[in-house]
This record gives C-alpha cells, sequence and structure tokens, in this order.
C-alpha cells in the first residue's frame, strides 16, 4: 500500500514515529505520539497505530525494542539502523502485579536484553508485566519491562513498588505531605495514596520489551 492511501492523520503518525525513531533509537510511546502530532487523545493514537500496522507501514519488534518498528513499504525508506550490541543477559525476577514478592535474583532465570535498551547501566532487572494500568505510556499485559535499582526516586517516575511486603505493582510514583502516591495510566483506574512505611521501591523503568 502507498502512503497516499493513508489519512493526513495517520501519515502524520507514521511520519512522527520514524521520526522519533531515528532521533531517539527506540520506540515512541502513544502519549509522545499524541504529543509529537498534537492530539490530546491518546486512544484515537492508538486506533491510528493499528491501521497502520493492518496496512504494513508498521510491526512489532519481536522484543528488540519498546514495540514499534516501520517497515520498508513501497519504497518508504526505514530510518538509518543504529549499531547495535548482541545484547546482555539480566535477571528476570518473575511478574509484577502477580499480587506476591519479587523472586531473588539468586533464583531468576537470565534473560537477553538489547543494548539498545539497558544502554550500560547497572543494577538491571527484567519483569512480567501482568494487567493493563499503564496502557496509557504503551505498557501493555505481557510486556517485559527492564528496571534499574537505585537510591532515589523522583517524582514522575515510572517504578516497581512492594506493597506491604506482599503486592508487586508498576505505576507513576509521586511523593507528597499526604504519603507516597502511585498513579496508573489507565482511565479505569485511579491514584492511590499510601504511608511511606508501607511502600519499598523495587527499581525504575528503564525500557520496555515485547514479544509477539
Amino acid at each position: 500500500m502507498k502512503p497516499s492511501n493513508l489519512t493526513k492523520r495517520q501519515l502524520a503518525v507514521l511520519q512522527f514515529i520514524r521520526a522519533f525513531l531515528q532521533d531517539e533509537g527506540r520506540s515512541p510511546t502513544l502519549k509522545e505520539i499524541a504529543e509529537g502530532v498534537g492530539s490530546s487523545a491518546v486512544s484515537t493514537i492508538h486506533k491510528h497505530v493499528q491501521h497502520l500496522m493492518g496496512k504494513g507501514f508498521l510491526d512489532r519488534s519481536h522484543g528488540a525494542g519498546n514495540n514499534i518498528v516501520v517497515t520498508e513499504e513501497d519504497g518508504v525508506p526505514l530510518p538509518p539502523a543504529r549499531s547495535q550490541g548482541l545484547g546482555r543477559m539480566l535477571p528476570f525476577c518473575g511478574d509484577v502485579a502477580a499480587g506476591a514478592p519479587l523472586i531473588p535474583e539468586t533464583r531468576a532465570i537470565p534473560i537477553e536484553v538489547p543494548d539498545a535498551i539497558h544502554r550500560n547501566r547497572d543494577e538491571l532487572f527484567v519483569l512480567r508485566v501482568r494487567g493493563d494500568s499503564m496502557m496509557e505510556d504503551s505498557i501493555l499485559d505481557g510486556d517485559l519491562v527492564v528496571l534499574q535499582r537505585r537510591g532515589d526516586y523522583r517524582n514522575g517516575d515510572r517504578v516497581v513498588v512492594l506493597i506491604d511486603g506482599e503486592d508487586v505493582t508498576l505505576k507513576e510514583f509521586r511523593r507528597d505531605p499526604e504519603g507516597v502516591w502511585l498513579i496508573p495510566h489507565n482511565p479505569n483506574f485511579g491514584p492511590k495514596c499510601y504511608a511511606p512505611d508501607r511502600v519499598q521501591v523495587q527499581g525504575l523503568l528503564v525500557g520496555v520489551m515485547r514479544s509477539c
């Protein structure tokens, strides 16, 4: 199919994704695409992305990146490829939002993560997402997320936290005088506030992989 068969908004989304991939070396989130094309409706952007996939202009990355890649279709060139290493083995420590603490690294299964995702950071591990509470960040059920253990976390960070020593969840992190807020990015869920001593941050989100 030729680009002339796309609507103006679909073409704008495709051009933004191509430019973002070239400039940033990763796939944009749905929110970033929406902001890039001047839209306030992430759900509408999701539909445009699905249509572009159905028409063959976009595809899934099969784990080698966030999730979206541009195909070469009817003379539409791919952005210049960036050099990448073969990857790095990181510990896979179980599921997030599974209602149980993480698997200790001593029992974790190694999993290969492309260099473009971890970018040589230290203190990394991998979890599998369960649920769709962060869908507006283009983080979906079954995705693998790469996280970094750090000593400090800032408002707005996407983090995995352990609540009451039992439940693990991935949310936006915010701290204020009321306590620690865990904020989902799905209109069907609301934020929750916890006393600081109930929340233990496990790691900062640094990358997402999807295998489909």
